[in-house]
C-alpha cells in the first residue's frame, strides 16, 4: 500500500457533505426526483447515477461515506472502507496509483477553495475477491496550517464499462490484437528512443525482423485459424526470450520485428541464432495437433547500418530478402558491399525512366476481362500497367513495379493508373474497370482527396469502378487498410483483395476488411489441373470466400481443363490468357 503523506490538523470545522436525507415518499417508490413543490432527493439522484460522496479527515484517516455507498460500491461490511488505509488495501493490483498519491501529486496550494485531484483505480469489493470494478475518484484537498493536506473530499462513480472500452481502445491502437505484441505504428514510435538511448550510452543495437518461412504452405496444409494459432505462438515465444527492454513488434501478416538493446554485431548473431533454433527446436500446439515452423532473419546493427528508422527496416527488409531466397542462410546481416551498391543504381536508372514515362505521357493501360462463369461473358476488365518506351515496345510493371514500390514513385503510378482509368470509364459508359493500387497508396492519408478530385464533375463513375491490392499489402495495417475500404466505398466504388492466398488474411480479417470481392492468386491456378495440392488449396480458398458471402475471382486460367474444375466450384469469375490477354486498345497503343 502507498505511504500516506504527512498528516497535520484540520483546518476548519468538518462541514456536513449534505442537507439531511429526507425520508423516500410513502405513497410508493416510484415518485419522480422532483417535483414543483418538493426538492430533489440527493440519495436518490445519487443512486440513479452509481455515485458516491465521501469526506476524509487524514488526521485519524476516518472516511466518513454517503448513505449510498454499500449499494454503490457492492461492500457489505462498511468497516472494512472506513478509513484510507483499509479502503487502500481493497485497491486492485493493476490499479497504476491510489488516492494518497494522486493527492501528493496533485499541484497547487490551498488558498481556501481546496486544491483539485482526480484518479482512476479498481477496487476489490468482496472479502472474495469478485470480480473488480473501476471508478473515478474526483476531489479536493484541503490544507492543514502547515499548508500541507489535512482533509479531503470528493466523489466517486463507477465506471467499469467504459474503462474497459477504454483500455481496449487503448490497446488495438498500440498492440496487433492476435499476438499480444506491439503494433507496427508503436513500433515506429519507440524506434527513436532506441537512437536517442545508444547515442547517450555510446552503445549500438540491433533490428531484425524475422519472416515464417513458406507461410503459404503452413496455410494450404493447416488452413488459416492454425496458422493464426501458430503466428500467436511465435509472437509469444519471441517475448519471453527477449530481454524486459527489448521490443517484439509485429511487422506485417508473417513478419516479426525486434530491436535489441545494447548489441553489436557478434551478440547480434548470437541472440538471432539462438532465436531462430528456438522457434525451429519445438513443435507449437494448436487445434490441429503439434505444427513446426521455422524462421528467416534479417538483421541490422545500428546506428552503423541505419542512422533512421525508416532506413533501418529498409536495411533489415534487403537482409530478408537475401535469406529469403532459395539456397540463403536463414540469418542474414545486413553489411553495405559493391554488389548492392550497383543494384541500387539499377534502380535509379529505372526510377529515371518511370518518372520520364510519367512526365511524357508514356504510361498506358492494358484490358484484360473478367469472364461471368454464368454468362461467358466479361463483367468487367482488370486496367493493367504498361509503359511504353521511347521505340514503341512494351514493358510490363513486373520488371518496374518493385523500384517504384520501394520509393514514393509507387503513388505517383498509382495516380496516373487512376487518371487513365477513370478517363476510359468516362469514354465508354458502358465499361467496368478494375485498377490496382498500391497498399501505400490506398493507406495514403490524401488518397481519399486525391480520389474526390479526380472523380470531380463526374462523381458517378465511381459506380463503375474497382480498386484491388494485394492481401500482403492489407495485412501490413489492417486498421487502416480497414479505414481505407471504408472511405473509398463511400464514393460507390467497390473494393477487391488481389492475391488472395499468397499473405496471411484470418477469417475475422477477411470480414472485418468489408471487401466486394477476392482474387485467388494466380500462382495457385496456373498449375490446377495437374497439382492436387493447389486443387485442395483453392477449394479451401473459394469456401472460405463464400462463408463470408464474397464473390471469387480466379487469376491466371490458362486451360479449358483449369477453366471447367473453377466453374464446378462455383467460382463467380474466370480471367486468364485462355480467355483473352492483356492488351492495349489501338487508340492508346498509337498516342
Amino acid at each position: 500500500m502507498p505511504s500516506q503523506p504527512p498528516l497535520a490538523p484540520p483546518p476548519r470545522p468538518i462541514l456536513p457533505l449534505a442537507p439531511p436525507l429526507r425520508e423516500a415518499s410513502r405513497t410508493g417508490d416510484s415518485a419522480p426526483f422532483s417535483t414543483l413543490t418538493e426538492a430533489p432527493d440527493p440519495r436518490r439522484i445519487l443512486d440513479s447515477l452509481g455515485e458516491v460522496v465521501y469526506d476524509w479527515d487524514l488526521r485519524s484517516d476516518q472516511i466518513n461515506w454517503g448513505p449510498n455507498v454499500a449499494a454503490v460500491l457492492g461492500v457489505a461490511n462498511l468497516a472494512s472502507i472506513s478509513t484510507g488505509r483499509a479502503f487502500a488495501e481493497r485497491l486492485s493490483h493493476e490499479s497504476e496509483s491510489s488516492r494518497y498519491e494522486a493527492i501528493a501529486r496533485s499541484s497547487g496550494t490551498d488558498c481556501g477553495k481546496g486544491v483539485p485531484f482526480q484518479i482512476c483505480y479498481g477496487l476489490v469489493p468482496h472479502e472474495t475477491r469478485a470480480a473488480t470494478i473501476w471508478i473515478e475518484d474526483t476531489g479536493r484537498w484541503f490544507a492543514g496550517s502547515d499548508g500541507r493536506p489535512a482533509r479531503a473530499h470528493g466523489l466517486v462513480r463507477i465506471i467499469t464499462e467504459r474503462y474497459k472500452q477504454e483500455r481496449q481502445l487503448a490497446f488495438t491502437s498500440r498492440f496487433d490484437t492476435l499476438t499480444g505484441v506491439l503494433n507496427r505504428a508503436s513500433l515506429l514510435e519507440q524506434a527513436p528512443l532506441f537512437f536517442a538511448q545508444a547515442a547517450k550510452k555510446k552503445q549500438s543495437f540491433a533490428a531484425l525482423l524475422a519472416a515464417i518461412d513458406n507461410v503459404f504452405v503452413l496455410n494450404r496444409s493447416y488452413g488459416y485459424d492454425i496458422a493464426d494459432q501458430v503466428i500467436a505462438g511465435i509472437a509469444q515465444r519471441l517475448r519471453i526470450n527477449c530481454r524486459e527492454r527489448d521490443i517484439v513488434a509485429r511487422y506485417a501478416g508473417n513478419k516479426f520485428a525486434l530491436l535489441l538493446e545494447n548489441c553489436d554485431a557478434e551478440e547480434l548473431t548470437a541472440a538471432a541464432e539462438r532465436l531462430i533454433d528456438m522457434i525451429g527446436d519445438q513443435p507449437f500446439e494448436t487445434a490441429a495437433g503439434p505444427v513446426a515452423a521455422k524462421l528467416r532473419v534479417g538483421a541490422v546493427v545500428a546506428p552503423r547500418n541505419g542512422r533512421a528508422a525508416h532506413l533501418l527496416f529498409q536495411n533489415a527488409e534487403e537482409a530478408l530478402d537475401l535469406a529469403r531466397q532459395p539456397g540463403g542462410a536463414r540469418l542474414v546481416i545486413y553489411e553495405p558491399s559493391l554488389m548492392r551498391e550497383d543494384s541500387r543504381a539499377k534502380a535509379l536508372k529505372v526510377s529515371d525512366e518511370i518518372v520520364s514515362a510519367l512526365n511524357d505521357g508514356r504510361i498506358v493501360l492494358a484490358l484484360q476481362p473478367l469472364i461471368d462463369t454464368r454468362t461467358g461473358a466479361p463483367a468487367l476488365y482488370e486496367a493493367l500497367m504498361r509503359l511504353r518506351q521511347k521505340d514503341g515496345a512494351l514493358v510490363s510493371p513486373s520488371s518496374i513495379l518493385p523500384t517504384a514500390e520501394k520509393s514514393e514513385l509507387i503513388q505517383r503510378v498509382d495516380h496516373r493508373i487512376l487518371e487513365l482509368a477513370l478517363k476510359r470509364l468516362a469514354e465508354d459508359r458502358t465499361l467496368h474497370l478494375s485498377v490496382n493500387m498500391s497498399g501505400r497508396t490506398v493507406r495514403d492519408a490524401g488518397f481519399i482527396a486525391h480520389l474526390r478530385a479526380s472523380l470531380g464533375a463526374f462523381p458517378e463513375l465511381a459506380k463503375r469502378l474497382m480498386v484491388e491490392f494485394t492481401e500482403t499489402c492489407a495485412i501490413e495495417d489492417i486498421d487502416a487498410t480497414v479505414r481505407a475500404v471504408d472511405e473509398i466505398k463511400t464514393f460507390g466504388a467497390r473494393v477487391a483483395m488481389d492475391d488472395f492466398g499468397a499473405g496471411h488474411t484470418s477469417f475475422k480479417n477477411l470480414r472485418r476488411f468489408n471487401f466486394d470481392l477476392v482474387k485467388i492468386d494466380g500462382a495457385f491456378v496456373q498449375n490446377l489441373s495437374r497439382s492436387a495440392d493447389d486443387r485442395f488449396f483453392v477449394k479451401t480458398l473459394v469456401e472460405l470466400a463464400r462463408h463470408v458471402g464474397l464473390p471469387v475471382v480466379a487469376e491466371w486460367v490458362e486451360d479449358a481443363e483449369t477453366a471447367r474444375i473453377l466453374t464446378d466450384w462455383g467460382v463467380d469469375y474466370l480471367q486468364g490468357d485462355f480467355f483473352a490477354a492483356a492488351a492495349v486498345p489501338e487508340a492508346a497503343a498509337q498516342v
